[in-house]
């Protein structure tokens, strides 16, 4: 699931059960165990709710069209999990480059597992 450098590729997680990409080009990779339920991102898009049993977000749709786009990345934006680097991550399945938060700016996954 990485390649040379150890860097885990998008498109290795969560992909064996997904839509078509032509229908539905975005993804969301979510560190769960990352979470400490601010709920931010479930102010800001409408995918995300707060679960009262867990404490934790959760979206309610992993994958999802150009409609959807901002407000799912405005969610991984907000998120302050991981010293603001956030733990909710969307990626162009096409490219299979992360769009948000990419603070590493290259479009790499950002997730620590």
């Amino acid at each position: 699931m990485s390649d040379d450098d150890g860097i885990q590729r998008a498109s290795d997680i969560g992909s064996s059960d997904a839509p078509p990409i032509e229908e539905k080009p975005y993804k969301i990779i979510f560190e769960a165990n990352k979470c400490f339920g601010a709920g931010k991102c479930a102010e800001v898009s409408s995918n995300w709710e707060m679960s009262i049993k867990s404490g934790i977000a959760q979206p309610n749709t992993y994958f999802f069209d150009e409609e959807d786009l901002e407000h799912n990345v405005r969610a991984a934006e907000v998120c302050p999990a991981k010293k603001d680097d956030g733990c909710i991550h969307v990626v162009d399945r096409r490219t299979d480059e992360e769009i948000a938060p990419d603070p590493h700016g290259d479009g790499t996954l950002s997730v620590d597992w």
